[in-house]
């Protein structure tokens, strides 16, 4: 071998030799922080949190009532609300204008996949269950009970205002437990 292969080899040699010396940790930063986006992503995605709609907080129901101006509830759009019951125990439930016009109210939760504390979402004029991907027509709020439907909550309309009584969120607390 030529002395000017071996010089080339011995660069060549010290080239790669330099390149593995020269590995900076900010690839292997970068790496994990990019693995990390991806967990957190993945985790929002599959457990269905991302899918829960925001909800308004009532603190002080009045008169052992909750009421909701159906003005609110005009648009057909369904108002998601938490709620502290007597026994604290925090409860999720809403109300809808169902395209049968008349006014509904539910628990966020089902007798089947209330254990896995999803809810619903709404698409339409259909209730979707966020655990099962179930979907369910706001007309039968309140209508069929039972499975995967939303667990009715009996209402009434006064003066303008869709008119829940505490007690009835009161006792449907332990799909919340």
């Amino acid at each position: 071998m030529s002395e000017k292969m071996e010089s080339n080899l011995e660069n060549k040699r010290a080239q790669f030799a330099g390149q593995n010396q020269k590995k900076s940790p900010i690839k292997l930063i970068a790496g994990v922080a990019v693995i990390t986006a991806l967990a957190i992503g993945a985790y929002f995605v599959f457990s269905g949190s991302g899918n829960a709609p925001s909800a308004i907080t009532v603190n002080q129901p009045s008169a052992d009532t909750i009421n909701v101006a159906l003005a609110d509830l005009e648009s057909g759009k369904a108002k998601f609300f938490d709620y502290t019951t007597a026994n604290h125990t925090p409860v999720r439930f809403f109300a809808v204008k169902s395209a049968d016009g008349k006014y509904r109210a539910a628990m966020d939760a089902c007798d089947t996949c209330f254990h896995a504390k999803k809810g619903y979402r709404q698409e339409g004029d259909q209730m979707v269950c966020n655990n099962c991907g179930l979907k369910f027509h706001t007309n039968l709020i309140n209508e069929v009970k039972g499975g995967c439907n939303p667990v009715g909550v009996a209402c009434t309309v006064e003066g303008g205002q869709l008119v829940i009584k505490t007690s009835e969120l009161d006792s449907r607390a332990n799909y919340f437990r």
